[in-house]
């Protein structure tokens, strides 16, 4: 963390802050009448355990250069924001789930820092979205900085396991339908017509009843296998879309100047170059909310192609603990995303990995400073090495965890910038719920030592009675 912490020292010389302005709360008195949360839940809960162990200040302190205004309304605690998104993250829930859960579950509200129990929302679930668009992916790092130090406290992992480490890449599907021609077509068509009625453009046409059943009849022929005719009404149904674009696009002169126009060019662009797109062109359009989506295909047998971004996950090679998560739009090759990868582990652990494991797909990748051993490699390996080969596959299984447990199998939040946040905030749900389920066993394992002594030591008093 030095690098980082030495950057936003710098920062704050060159551009000093306020503290963070935060909302003033009214003095918890005692209450015979209502009961502390201490006096509620069990201390020997894992999430209580957990809040021990997180270094809730913190937040308090990076995050306080994102809010450089000290007028206004007061910002929300970063301790309940934080929080939030660590238990959003490690449930697998949404905004609004994760908000309505934490009303009626004392122990979410332990960890957000609450003293008595609250019967309303602290918050309003679009503060979430807010706040992760205000921090953006640098604020939501420090949180997954946070959960390796709480790994470290709870001895979910130890320094010598940051040494050793596995990386990967896999799909971080994007919230889209899956494109086709004629569903992008009938798309464009109608937001082309819905800007020029916010407009006052008066078209020509606007194939309102026209263009949908001919899209939902190019479906019907691509099911029945008639591509002639499909690849036919697919051309007209092109031919409407682009009639709506002409036309609006000559009335352009007669909308006033604001943000209405703007956006009214700025789709008539997007709109053009899906017209003018080539079937195999390296940068096609799946999505028109989401131009930046690519197709990437990772050879799977179930799914041939995936609409989204790749992302880069960096685990401890014993542990499989996350130790960085990146996010690499415009689909680039596996060995150019190791540099950055092992870099952004470095920043978050404050040690650069001595070892790192991959697979053939991390050929050519050009990184000297830390040993790299691909799969498939046998010349001068050590047991010791051939070992942690063998365990370069563990990965694997806990990026299906990140995909079936957590969030990561489909991304909802918008533009690249949100799939750099949310792949992080990914990792950070990964690793709560690996102390949590090291924190259980541990718990297992002291309750059943207890009980086998208490069984040995009764039953060497019950000898001497015996006898």
């Amino acid at each position: 963390m030095c690098r980082k912490v030495l950057y936003n020292h710098f920062r704050n010389l060159a551009n000093p802050v306020l503290p963070m302005k935060h909302r003033s709360r009214l003095p918890e008195q005692d209450d015979l009448l209502r009961p502390r949360l201490v006096e509620m839940i069990d201390p020997r809960h894992e999430l209580v355990k957990l809040t021990a162990l997180i270094d809730w200040e913190v937040f308090e302190r990076e995050w306080s250069g994102f809010f450089p205004s000290a007028t206004g309304r007061p910002a929300t605690s970063p301790r309940l924001v934080a929080g939030l998104l660590y238990l959003q993250h490690a449930y697998r829930l949404s905004d609004e789930a994760v908000v309505a859960r934490w009303v009626e579950n004392p122990y979410y509200q332990h960890l957000t820092g609450e003293t008595f129990f609250q019967h309303r929302p602290p918050i309003n679930p679009s503060s979430l979205t807010r706040w992760r668009n205000r921090i953006g992916e640098e604020g939501v790092e420090w949180l997954l900085t946070q959960t390796i130090e709480a790994g470290r406290k709870s001895g979910a992992i130890d320094d010598a396991s940051l040494k050793r480490v596995a990386v990967d890449t896999t799909v971080m599907e994007k919230n889209i339908a899956h494109p086709t021609d004629a569903r992008l077509y009938e798309r464009a068509r109608a937001q082309l017509v819905t800007l020029a009625q916010e407009a006052g453009v008066d078209l020509r046409q606007s194939y309102a009843r026209l263009s949908p059943r001919l899209a939902m009849q190019v479906g019907r022929y691509a099911h029945a296998k008639q591509f002639r005719r499909m690849r036919k009404a697919l051309k007209k149904l092109k031919g409407y879309t682009g009639r709506v674009m002409r036309d609006l696009r000559r009335h352009l002169d007669d909308i006033a100047t604001g943000p209405l126009r703007d956006q009214i060019i700025a789709k008539l662009a997007l709109v053009s170059q899906l017209l003018h797109q080539q079937p195999k062109g390296s940068d096609k359009i799946y999505a028109l909310h989401e131009p930046e989506v690519d197709c990437i295909s990772k050879g799977k047998a179930r799914v041939r192609y995936e609409f989204g971004c790749k992302v880069s996950i960096t685990t401890t090679l014993d542990e499989g603990f996350v130790v960085g998560m990146r996010s690499f739009p415009g689909n680039p090759y596996d060995g150019h995303t190791l540099g950055p990868a092992l870099e952004q582990v470095e920043i978050l652990t404050d040690q650069r990995p001595d070892l790192a494991v991959v697979d053939r797909g991390y050929r050519g990748h050009g990184v000297g400073a830390t040993r790299v051993l691909i799969s498939g490699s046998r010349r001068g390996l050590t047991p010791r090495l051939i070992a942690d080969l063998r365990r370069r596959s563990a990965i694997e299984p806990e990026i299906g965890h990140m995909k079936s447990d957590g969030r990561l199998a489909r991304c909802p939040l918008k533009g690249t910038i949100g799939d750099a946040i949310f792949a992080v905030l990914c990792g950070c749900g990964h690793n709560i719920r690996k102390i949590l389920a090291h924190l259980r066993t541990l718990l297992s394992l002291i309750i059943a030592v207890i009980l086998v002594t208490c069984r040995h030591h009764q039953s060497g008093q019950d000898h001497p009675l015996e006898a």
